[in-house]
């Protein structure tokens, strides 16, 4: 009987290395991340990233207009609110880049309905 070509014939040979060599196992005292269990130290808990407020109040001031009010303080908070969130590393990012938008749109509307009345003619 023939032996196969990948083993040694002669008991108590090294094994041939395998074709997935499996890693040696990390101590826990080594482990780093969230599952890392170090004797005295409760279980690593990923804090969810805080919402700027001002992003908040962008967002919600861009929506209610307030008569062309909200406008400029949506305008106001947003571009804070970014400045802000770039600083502390915050979310909100989306919140006050549509606040923003949303600020500038109502003021395009505001210059429109401006210019429509002022070309009107007067009624006699």
């Amino acid at each position: 009987m023939a032996t196969p070509p990948d083993r040694d014939p002669t008991p108590g040979a090294p094994e041939p290395p395998s074709r997935h060599p499996v890693p040696p196992a990390t101590p826990p005292h080594q482990q780093s991340g969230p599952h890392s269990n170090w004797p005295g130290y409760p279980p690593y808990r990923a804090r969810p990233a805080r919402i700027n407020g001002m992003a908040v109040a962008a967002f919600v001031l861009g929506i209610a207009w307030i008569f062309w009010i909200g406008s400029a303080f949506a305008l106001g908070f947003g571009y804070v609110a970014r400045q802000q969130i770039r600083e502390r590393g915050e979310d909100g990012w989306g919140m006050a880049t549509a606040g923003i938008v949303l600020g500038w749109v109502a003021f395009g509307l505001l210059g429109l309905s401006i210019a429509v009345a002022i070309t009107e003619p007067a009624p006699y």
